[in-house]
């Protein structure tokens, strides 16, 4: 029986989430978070790409080589299907923070960072579905489901040291909050003002409803104090 299609709609913000099937890992190395980034700011476009296929060639060291594949293909004309707002991608799992911008905008990127499933399973010499089902969309409604959102994916690295954060069992917060700020892996630097993955993310709409790059970084601190100390969110400050 075919599945009933998603309805989302245009102007609206959601947070997608998509794990590994049976919770397996789904990055496995370096190389793997990489890929799937590059997915992030290359399947952001109206026409077709190829980006597996792409990255692919002269692997064994012909020319041109990776970067310049990839700085060529930032130099082509994109126009965005959905405004890419932030994203946090754990060895499991990964979360992102989507706007829809075009009608179908968020289906077609997300069909398109399917593609990742064969690139890793040629990469990993297995086969079958990769992940455990189809993403899960979560429409935002609210300022306050806005600030706990930006929060909770940018927050979630913390799990990789803090097994228990989302117990609200952080034992060492500003250890938590120098780790978050050393994982490569999603926008959050980039909202710091440490350049990581600058091109692959949308930040006004973020920096403009908190005020400014420190107050993106306020916000993360506040929250790390939330799961740290159970106190209300926002009444504890990381000095």
């Amino acid at each position: 029986m075919p599945r009933k299609p998603r309805e989302l709609e245009v102007g609206r913000m959601y947070h997608i989430v998509n794990r590994g099937v049976e919770k397996r890992n789904i990055f496995l190395r370096s190389q793997d978070y990489s890929r799937f980034i590059l997915g992030l700011e290359f399947f952001n476009n109206e026409s077709s790409s190829h980006l597996w296929d792409i990255l692919a060639r002269g692997q064994a060291g012909t020319a041109p080589t990776l970067a310049q594949r990839i700085e060529t293909m930032r130099q082509k004309p994109r126009k965005r299907i959905v405004d890419l707002l932030a994203f946090a991608l754990m060895p499991n799992h990964y979360h992102l923070i989507v706007h829809e911008v075009t009608e179908g905008g968020i289906s077609l990127f997300m069909r398109k960072l399917g593609g990742y499933s064969m690139y890793f399973n040629k990469q990993y010499n297995r086969v079958g579905p990769l992940f455990q089902s189809r993403y899960r969309g979560v429409p935002v409604q609210s300022d306050e489901q806005l600030a706990v959102v930006f929060a909770y994916v940018h927050t979630n690295p913390i799990e990789l040291t803090e097994p228990k954060w989302k117990e609200r069992k952080v034992k060492d917060r500003l250890g938590a909050l120098e780790k978050l700020e050393e994982y490569r892996w999603s926008s959050y630097r980039d909202y710091t003002g440490i350049a990581t993955f600058p091109q692959v993310t949308q930040r006004e709409f973020f920096t403009n409803f908190y005020g400014s790059k420190e107050k993106c970084r306020q916000a993360i601190k506040d929250w790390i104090a939330y799961k740290a100390m159970g106190a209300q969110f926002g009444s504890e400050i990381i000095e």
